[in-house]
């Protein structure tokens, strides 16, 4: 049972979390906005595709989705290697793969050119989210762990905030004979072939190798976060299949799964929506659709830091989810009004950022080592399938009543259900507690016999 622990002034800690905070963070932070700038690109690509190419919302929404079947297929094998295996290496070799292919992308012609090349980039990114949040647990402890997640899901804001009106840039380019959007995937690959070589160099795969780390700071963190694991399977170890089959473990895969269709339809669509609804030239959009991530920065940076000073993750999780949902049925109330409905979209995009440092910290609030890194791989990779459902169902629904609306209701009835799944969760529940204090233990009671295993 991991006991109840008054945190008392440790300058050594101090020192060591600032100083892995600033080493670490900024260099995950730049990789996942050089990774999510490619995976949602296509978005602003479809501005032009559709008349160059001549495909329909169905096709690239298709296209849009079909990027996470091919993620599914390396998640959770991928997760586990970061864990067993290196994380630097495993980290390189997606960012290099996803490079080239982010680029070929600029080099497609038709339909089946642009599914095959969503599929193989969604397969050559596989792991590296959930490969990020394990690693993450390598250097943070529990109670770090939320504002660390927050610092990096930041990264997906800034994407959008500073991809946006750089692909609309990109996108009025017409050099050598190729159109604008072609360019935009294109030179938007090359910063993932940089740094991919460049990971292999910066990155430490656990604090015991970090040189850079002096003695007492290692010495310190190494023996914090052993235990944190030790206590966790004092109270429940659970082997890599009991993980994948835990209540929890299931709701929250459903939680995500349902979230991430909100989240990417909303992505991936919102240029197509903002240009439908405005009628303004590609590059006004692209300024205009920067603004809800504007507003998606500051809430996944105040509730993280929030959720860590309550030790809260399971209501502010569901209440972000909540806002989703409300902000994208205004949206649909106020489509009439532009300003109202982009504002609208600003609300929802606060919940679709708001909801990620509470959610990502709780896999481990209740699992460690290869089983938390195998069911974190489980929740993302099922999860998001949801990436694909998104964007085809509105793509879909786009075609068929020719309009966006039936679409957005979608995805807002997809995010108030994943909040009424993590409100089932039970093991992850608060417990009453000041916040002196150090970890919450989930109350084992909730844990059945047959759940309960040795290492």
């Amino acid at each position: 049972m991991i006991a109840n622990q008054i945190a008392e002034p440790n300058p050594i800690a101090d020192r060591c979390r600032r100083r892995i905070t600033l080493r670490i963070m900024p260099y995950l932070f730049l990789l996942y906005v050089i990774a999510y700038l490619d995976r949602v690109n296509v978005g602003f690509a479809a501005l032009q595709m559709k008349g160059d190419l001549g495909f329909s919302d169905q096709v690239i929404g298709t296209g849009a989705g079909i990027f996470f079947i091919g993620y599914v297929v390396l998640e959770i094998p991928g997760s586990i290697l970061v864990e067993k295996w290196t994380a630097r290496g495993w980290i390189a070799r997606i960012m290099l793969s996803w490079g080239i292919l982010a680029m070929l992308t600029g080099f497609i012609h038709t339909r089946n050119q642009f599914y095959l090349i969503r599929l193989l980039l969604g397969a050559a990114e596989a792991g590296f989210f959930p490969g990020i949040i394990v690693y993450l647990s390598h250097w943070f402890r529990y109670q770090d762990r939320a504002k660390a997640v927050a610092l990096l899901m930041a990264a997906i804001s800034v994407s959008n905030i500073v991809g946006s009106p750089m692909s609309g840039v990109l996108l009025r380019l017409n050099w050598l004979g190729l159109e604008g959007w072609r360019w935009m995937f294109i030179i938007e690959g090359i910063p993932a072939i940089i740094f991919g070589v460049f990971t292999l160099f910066y990155l430490t795969d656990w604090p015991h190798q970090a040189k850079w780390l002096p003695e007492d700071e290692r010495q310190w963190l190494i023996e914090e976060l052993e235990a944190e694991k030790q206590a966790k399977r004092a109270t429940h170890s659970l082997r890599i299949l009991q993980a994948l089959r835990h209540r929890e473990v299931v709701l929250l895969t459903l939680a995500y799964f349902f979230m991430v269709t909100a989240v990417y339809g909303l992505n991936f669509w919102l240029p197509s929506i903002i240009k439908n609804l405005s009628g303004l030239s590609n590059f006004i959009v692209s300024l205009i659709a920067a603004l809800p991530y504007c507003v998606s920065l500051v809430s996944i940076l105040i509730m993280g830091w929030h959720s860590d000073k309550t030790k809260e993750r399971r209501w502010h999780t569901a209440l972000s989810m909540m806002t989703t949902s409300l902000g994208l049925l205004l949206s649909v109330v106020t489509h009439d009004y532009t300003i109202l409905a982009v504002s609208m979209f600003c609300l929802a995009a606060a919940g679709t950022a708001g909801y990620l440092p509470g959610f990502w910290a709780l896999p481990t609030s209740f699992l460690t080592g290869t089983a938390a890194a195998a069911s974190i791989g489980l929740i993302n990779s099922f999860g998001n399938l949801g990436g694909f459902v998104g964007p085809f169902v509105v793509g879909y629904l786009s075609k068929k009543t020719g309009s966006y609306l039936g679409g957005i209701l979608y995805l807002s009835l997809s995010a108030l259900i994943a909040s009424f799944l993590i409100l089932a969760l039970q093991t992850t529940r608060q417990r009453p507690a000041s916040d002196k204090l150090k970890f919450v233990a989930p109350e084992p009671g909730l844990i059945s016999q047959g759940e309960q295993a040795t290492s």
